[in-house]
């Protein structure tokens, strides 16, 4: 069944092929209208931006479903970032660039990712909302909302590691730089799930190593937390206070298997928006951004489950004509980009 996007003449892979020039390859609409052009398709602006609009509109409870999915996972990681946003003052009606900041959760066992924004708040309550319910661990940077979630919390060593080489050059930073670069190379040693080697084996291994560097390096931080070689307001007071304000976080990364050491993972996917910030300079409204973010999460759990985009939405736009709005929620799991199929 050919799919006809709410009485468009476009079928789901041409949709699909905006979709992916954008929030993949990180081509803005002005150019993806102009590359239809020169290849002899004319096509509005205005045309494209509504079509991925009610492509969202229909992807909206896989987007449900998806949150639901990543909130199941016992082992989740946070972030945040931005993407500028033109807004309407109200007030005297002009308009002008905000600052939006975008959510992302990515589940660690299910590999899926789970982006969200509200109006560009970065408010510690936007992500409490989110998080209702989740009683699993997250693993994040050092803000204080992620402090606040009441959850088992581990921390990023690399987030304390850059601080530290900042100062590189500094005997006391190289010091620890190194330390931590112990605990890397120690974890490199093995992979949970190859050549037999399970998270049993992985924590057990971790317990014996972990302790000895972690003692070290907090050794090493509590002398140079009196030393007043390192004022406030210094790189190495900023470093040094960061790092133990993370200490409980770091040792409860060593208390299970299958945690990673850092947030890197997800921070690899901010990449994209990251790259859509600099081509698109931004959302055309706060809405825009809401579409953003449906695509975001689709797109980043498909690349998480090694799936053609393209090919992914172009199948999932043609199964939705099935599939109806007031269809549960729960039929859409078997969707997701983790146990998609092609039909």
């Amino acid at each position: 069944m050919q799919f006809q996007l709410l009485n468009s003449n476009y079928d789901g892979s041409f949709v699909a092929g905006i979709a992916q020039l954008w929030y993949i390859y990180s081509m803005p609409v002005e150019r993806i209208v102009r590359y239809f052009s020169e290849n002899g398709f004319e096509m509005g602006k205005a045309a494209a931006n509504d079509l991925l609009s009610k492509t969202a509109l229909v992807c909206e409870n896989l987007y449900k479903a998806l949150k639901g999915a990543v909130l199941e996972d016992s082992y989740i990681a946070g972030d945040e970032t931005y993407h500028n946003v033109l807004i309407k003052d109200h007030a005297d009606g002009e308009r002008g660039i905000k600052k939006g900041y975008i959510w992302a959760l990515q589940a660690m066992t299910n590999n899926l990712v789970y982006y969200f924004y509200e109006d560009g708040s970065r408010k510690t309550e936007v992500l409490t909302r989110a998080l209702d319910g989740f009683t699993g661990t997250i693993q994040s940077d050092g803000w204080s909302a992620y402090k606040k979630l009441g959850v088992k919390r581990l921390a990023c060593l690399q987030h304390c590691k850059r601080k530290f080489m900042d100062a590189a050059g500094n005997p006391d930073a190289d010091k620890i730089v190194l330390m931590i670069n112990e605990l890397y190379l120690e974890d490199k040693k093995h992979t949970v799930g190859i050549d037999g080697w399970s998270e049993e084996d992985n924590l057990k291994r971790r317990t014996a190593y972990s302790r000895p560097i972690l003692k070290r390096i907090k050794a090493e931080l509590l002398h140079m937390e009196g030393s007043p070689e390192y004022p406030p307001k210094s790189i190495m007071y900023d470093a040094v206070h960061y790092m133990l304000n993370e200490w409980e976080g770091i040792e409860a990364i060593f208390t299970g298997g299958a945690y990673h050491l850092d947030n890197n993972a997800i921070e690899r996917l901010n990449r994209y928006i990251s790259l859509s910030r600099h081509n698109s300079l931004f959302f055309g409204s706060h809405k825009g951004a809401e579409r953003g973010v449906i695509f975001y999460s689709l797109a980043c759990s498909c690349r998480l489950n090694n799936i053609n985009f393209f090919d992914y939405i172009s199948d999932i736009l043609n199964r939705d004509t099935v599939l109806q709005q007031n269809t549960d929620i729960s039929l859409y799991r078997n969707f997701l980009p983790d146990k998609w199929n092609k039909q």
